[in-house]
């Protein structure tokens, strides 16, 4: 295979970088359109994505607040005692 000059490499890898971008573009524009379609939390998520490659920086997460029945907090601290429980028991035969 013979050698390309370096110019030549660096047109070649110029077309290419543009040709990705286009994509990039494009692909990105299908999803705005998806998460739209989805409602605003996802779409202020991808826009913190984006702003965040564009700046090059980490992105912030939206974060939502979890919130438990009274049922399943208590279904979830029977659970942990149950567990401590037998901890308890295996500690003490040890």
């Amino acid at each position: 295979m013979p050698k390309v000059k370096s110019d030549q490499t660096a047109t070649i890898l110029e077309y290419a970088l543009r040709h990705l971008e286009a994509e990039r573009d494009e692909i990105q524009g299908k999803i705005e359109h998806i998460l739209g379609e989805l409602g605003t939390k996802a779409v202020k998520a991808v826009h913190a994505v984006a702003q965040a490659v564009a700046t090059k920086t980490a992105p912030e997460v939206v974060k939502t607040k979890r919130t438990l029945s009274p049922a399943a907090r208590k279904r979830i601290a029977l659970a942990q005692k149950k567990r401590w429980a037998e901890h308890r028991r295996k500690k003490e035969k040890a």
